[in-house]
């Protein structure tokens, strides 16, 4: 019998997910994952360094084991990278009940928000948020799909898929062909409802709410969701959360495609991977003298791994 999960895998301080390209197979991965393993995803929300899913599935191991497997064969050869992507253990946590629900899509669903890369969920284009309520929410869906006979550029030709997924030009499976969103949908009852929830901040209430399921599941909260998460502290999630953040700063998917496109071709390299100590430090003093950006973010970006 199909469950309900948060599945959280983390990278720690590697960088998972570099470019769209990156994301958007990270993405295909996770859908032909759930069709190989007969799961069912209801919101997702993937992040640089790591990644939160909310799944129905008899057993998250294959899942995630099968996810993992696509993806990091996608992403070593792409870097010529070796070894497994991601920390040994994938973090998993049992979802029971109505409201441990609403809280665990609203905190995945505004993942992004938290770690202050975006002002509302709605602006992150690497989670379903915007998938839900499209067309109460005047949201138009992707009118340029590719022929399913280019699928395979974006998936691998060995990829198994449902007709129902649909591809968009991009190269990444249109999410509410992807996901339940009706079943998302039901959950959140309406529009405005779906609204407040992710525009709600963090308090009790959504722990007193909880209580209401009367079952002895873990409280979901904003500690739970981070749980194993190599990040910023709790206290300045919150921070971001109240909306003080930088959003004009460079994301990681910015930095990373400066370094990728246009500061590895001047070394003769394809791959930060493919890197020296030497250089990579030549190139940390050029980012931090030039763009002034957080020494951890071009840590993050160059692969300069802390013992």
């Amino acid at each position: 019998m199909k469950k309900t999960y948060h599945v959280c895998l983390s990278a720690g301080d590697e960088i998972m997910f570099r470019d769209l390209e990156d994301y958007n197979r990270g993405f295909n991965c996770f859908a032909v994952a759930l069709y190989k393993t007969n799961s069912t995803g209801l919101v997702e929300s993937f992040m640089s360094t790591h990644m939160h899913l909310l799944v129905q599935t008899d057993s998250p191991k294959d899942f995630m084991m099968c996810f993992r497997m696509l993806y990091t064969m996608y992403f070593n050869k792409k870097y010529e990278r070796s070894g497994k992507l991601g920390e040994h253990l994938h973090f998993t946590m049992e979802v029971v009940g109505y409201h441990h629900m609403l809280a665990a899509m609203s905190y995945i669903l505004r993942n992004a928000l938290h770690h202050g890369v975006v002002p509302i969920p709605y602006a992150y284009p690497h989670c379903s948020a915007n998938a839900i309520f499209m067309r109460e929410m005047g949201k138009r869906p992707e009118e340029n799909l590719l022929p399913q006979k280019s699928y395979y550029k974006h998936l691998g030709r060995t990829a198994e898929y449902p007709d129902s997924y649909k591809m968009s030009g991009s190269g990444v499976f249109l999410r509410e062909s992807v996901l339940d969103i009706p079943q998302v949908e039901n959950l959140f009852v309406s529009p405005r409802m779906f609204n407040f929830y992710m525009s709600r901040k963090s308090s009790e209430e959504w722990e007193a709410e909880q209580s209401k399921d009367q079952n002895s599941s873990p409280l979901i909260n904003i500690q739970s969701i981070e749980r194993g998460v190599n990040t910023d502290s709790i206290d300045k999630l919150l921070l971001f959360e109240n909306g003080k953040a930088d959003y004009r700063k460079l994301s990681d998917q910015d930095l990373c495609t400066e370094i990728d496109r246009k500061i590895l071709p001047k070394y003769g390299k394809r791959s930060v991977y493919q890197l020296s100590s030497e250089e990579k430090t030549l190139i940390a003093n050029h980012l931090y003298k030039t763009l002034h950006l957080n020494a951890a973010q071009i840590r993050r970006c160059l692969n300069i791994l802390t013992p």
